[in-house]
């Protein structure tokens, strides 16, 4: 579909009558990492279930790499334009990481087209440091892997694509078993389905814009934040802070997850909690 100025590939899963859930996702991954299974469980449980390629990932609209024309205003307006596509006045937004800045935004920017936001992996402010002292800083490991990044991979070779995935995935993990082959799964099939895998880490570099925690008090739809408990970006703390500054917010914690898409050990925790949260009731 045309969004925003772009073509933004979509699916949609279940009934259009049921209650409508976005799906967005965090930086550089394509709409593959919200798992096929994962989105079966929602749209079984009555939910009409939309995921979509984020510019610059998939089958979407890509830009040179290293020089995004656009910031993260345009992502919120494209995941509005998703909206607008399919005839959705308002939907219950799930983002996770850099997919729940996106949901914290359009829960405080355009809160008339949210009746209900599920915040995963995600963070009010982004990694502690000295202008956010109350929130706890990444891991050591996780520092010194930024400090000195590893050289990213030849954007052309398959399996260099599949492994730079699998390593983020170890790096990023928590004390859950990484399920190499479902990463290996996934990262080849995102790898199949994108023209310039290379362009998804754009989304490192683009502007966020202006801070939007000291806002949060203004978000009203109901809000779920569920946090794994040995995420290395963003410690527990920082769901702490969400589900503190965002009133009447319910905090749920993952055990052992990290930074990462749910993995299967946690689906149960977390398809049930996002069905409970999307029922018609607490809209």
């Amino acid at each position: 579909m045309h969004v925003n100025g772009v073509d933004l590939a979509v699916q949609a899963f279940g009934d259009p009558a049921g209650p409508p859930i976005l799906l967005i996702s965090g930086a550089e991954a394509s709409m593959d990492w919200w798992d096929d299974d994962f989105t079966a469980r929602l749209a079984a449980a009555g939910r009409y279930v939309i995921r979509y390629d984020t510019r610059d990932t998939g089958r979407s609209t890509t830009f040179p790499v290293g020089a995004p024309p656009y910031t993260q205003a345009d992502l919120i307006t494209d995941a509005l334009g998703v909206l607008d596509a399919y005839g959705l006045a308002a939907a219950h937004i799930v983002g996770i990481s850099m997919g729940g800045g996106i949901a914290q935004r359009l829960g405080v920017e355009h809160p008339g087209r949210v009746l209900s936001l599920t915040l995963m992996s995600t963070s009010p402010g982004g990694p502690g440091g000295p202008d956010r002292p109350d929130l706890p800083p990444m891991s050591a490991a996780l520092a010194a892997m930024f400090e000195e990044p590893a050289p990213g991979p030849d954007w052309s070779d398959r399996e260099a694509v599949i492994a730079y995935f699998l390593a983020a995935e170890h790096a990023f993990s928590g004390t859950i078993p990484v399920d190499e082959d479902w990463i290996r799964r996934v990262a080849g099939r995102a790898f199949d389905r994108s023209p310039v895998p290379a362009a998804a880490s754009n989304h490192w570099t683009i502007e966020g814009g202006e801070p939007i925690r000291p806002r949060l008090g203004e978000i009203t739809a109901p809000t779920l934040v569920m946090h794994g408990t040995d995420d290395p970006l963003f410690p527990y703390g920082h769901a702490e802070a969400l589900a503190r500054e965002i009133p009447g917010a319910s905090l749920i914690p993952l055990p052992g997850m990290g930074h990462q898409m749910p993995p299967a050990q946690v689906w149960d925790t977390v398809i049930t909690a996002i069905v409970k949260h999307t029922e018609p009731a607490t809209r």
